[in-house]
């Protein structure tokens, strides 16, 4: 059944491969939870009392964080949605459970001046220098996901418009504007690829960002390289490859973009996942309020 779902997931949701295997890890969790202490339980008779008791030895005995027990759960509710599809059961036992409550937490992102002097200060002209700038410089610009940056095929950029064409979660296509610092870059770096690699960098379906050796680039590799980046250039704050798309929402509504044009931008199918920006922007306004107001 887990096979099956797995398969609806890839065939029929588009599903990336990622969450694909995180659903996979979870879900066999499970199974081996029910195999040891509901030897005898048909997957079609289990209710919220087991999903309970699973809740309870995740947290209990494996001392699992609660957003790792929310993701568990949300695994757990699809596969049972999905069963209900099937007919295997009527009811989803997940429904009635009380998730964890998750602490509010703020996404991390850099002033414009810290971006600005962080991006600047890849001067270097080698290959590798080029390609990490015009990385950087793609995902501040757009604020794509760093597994749309790597999913990105030579066809995905167009030149002449200006424009990054991205596969989102669900594979569902979008598109983005590229600003003019970004196209600089990227350019620069399509130019020294075309040279380097005449093989691996020609067809519209071959992979937009290389690594040395000519493969497509990794979203670890990515993660792995803006660390580097950060412990080079001696910087005091910590950065992952998400922190440039909070910094680019949080930097457009700073500056008077509109919220649904974020939304479309980054590529959120609800308005309220965008919504989490505005307290960012919020305590700017606020830090300028109290500076300006005569009364503040």
């Amino acid at each position: 059944m887990i096979d099956d779902f797995l398969r609806y997931l890839e065939n029929q949701r588009n599903y990336s491969i990622h969450t694909l295997a995180g659903y996979r890890d979870d879900l066999n969790e499970f199974e081996k939870f029910l195999i040891i202490s509901y030897p005898d339980l048909d997957i079609a008779h289990t209710d919220h009392f087991v999903i309970r008791h699973f809740l309870s030895y995740l947290t209990d005995s494996l001392h699992l964080k609660k957003t790792t027990i929310n993701r568990k759960l949300s695994g757990l509710k699809s596969f049972f949605r999905y069963l209900i599809r099937e007919g295997v059961i009527e009811e989803n036992p997940v429904d009635s459970l009380i998730r964890p409550k998750l602490p509010k937490r703020l996404p991390k992102f850099i002033e414009e001046n810290e971006m600005k002097d962080m991006l600047d200060a890849l001067t270097e002209k080698d290959f590798l220098t080029i390609r990490n700038r015009a990385m950087l410089e793609l995902l501040y610009s757009t604020g794509i996901r760093v597994s749309e940056l790597v999913g990105c095929n030579i066809r995905s950029y167009e030149r002449i418009g200006g424009i990054l064409r991205v596969f989102g979660k669900g594979r569902k296509e979008r598109i983005v504007p590229v600003g003019d610092t970004a196209q600089i870059w990227i350019d620069k770096y399509i130019s020294f690829a075309e040279q380097k690699f005449p093989e691996q960098f020609k067809r519209f379906e071959d992979p937009l960002f290389l690594t040395k050796s000519g493969k497509r680039i990794s979203d670890r590799s990515v993660r792995r390289i803006v660390k580097g980046i950060i412990k080079k250039l001696s910087l005091n704050f910590d950065l992952s490859p998400h922190s440039f798309r909070h910094s680019f929402a949080t930097h457009m509504l700073n500056r008077g973009a509109d919220l649904r044009a974020v939304q479309e931008l980054l590529g959120h199918v609800s308005l309220s996942t965008t919504q989490i920006y505005t307290h960012l922007s919020s305590k700017k306004l606020k830090e300028v309020y109290k500076q300006s107001h005569p009364r503040s």
